[in-house]
C-alpha cells in the first residue's frame, strides 16, 4: 500500500473539502492517503516519506493563496523528483493557482505528474464530488 500526501491551502475551506475527496479516491484505489492543511508543513521533512504528492491552493485574485507558495519553496528543496504528483484548487472566477502549482511541480521539482490540474468551483457543484474522487483514482493509478 502506497502513501500519498494531500496538502491543502483554503481560505473558506472549500480546497480542503475537494481534497478530502481526491483522498477518499485514493483510498478507494487501496492506497493510504493523508490529508493536512498547509500550515502543517513546516520543514521539507514533512514531505517525506510518501509515495506521491498532491498539492492543492484556492485561486485569490488572480493566484495561489502565499501559505502555498512559501510551502513550494520548501519543497523545491525536499528531492522530489519522480515522485508522482497533482495538483487542485477551488476558485470563483479565473482558477489560475492549479496551473501554476501544477507546472511548478512537472517542471521546478520534476515530478511524475498526472494528465492535468483539477480545477473545480466547488465539490458540491456540476459532479464535483465524482471529479475530485476521480482524480484522486488517478494519482492512484501511477502508484
Amino acid at each position: 500500500m502506497a502513501k500519498v500526501l494531500v496538502v491543502c491551502a483554503t481560505r473558506t475551506g472549500e480546497t480542503c473539502r475537494i481534497g478530502e475527496l481526491i483522498a477518499e479516491g485514493i483510498r478507494f484505489s487501496g492506497h493510504e492517503a493523508n490529508v493536512v492543511k498547509v500550515d502543517a508543513i513546516k520543514k521539507e521533512d514533512d514531505l517525506q516519506g510518501y509515495d506521491a504528492l498532491v498539492f492543492g491552493s484556492a485561486t485569490y485574485h488572480g493566484d495561489m493563496l502565499q501559505s502555498m507558495k512559501t510551502m513550494l519553496f520548501l519543497a523545491e528543496k525536499a528531492g522530489l523528483e519522480g515522485k508522482i504528483g497533482g495538483a487542485f484548487g477551488a476558485f470563483g472566477w479565473s482558477g489560475e493557482a492549479p496551473d501554476r502549482i501544477y507546472n511548478t511541480m512537472l517542471n521546478i521539482f520534476n515530478m511524475n505528474m498526472v494528465s492535468g490540474p483539477l480545477l473545480l468551483k466547488a465539490s458540491s457543484l456540476g459532479g464535483g464530488v465524482q471529479m475530485a474522487q476521480g482524480y484522486g483514482r488517478e494519482v492512484a493509478g501511477k502508484l
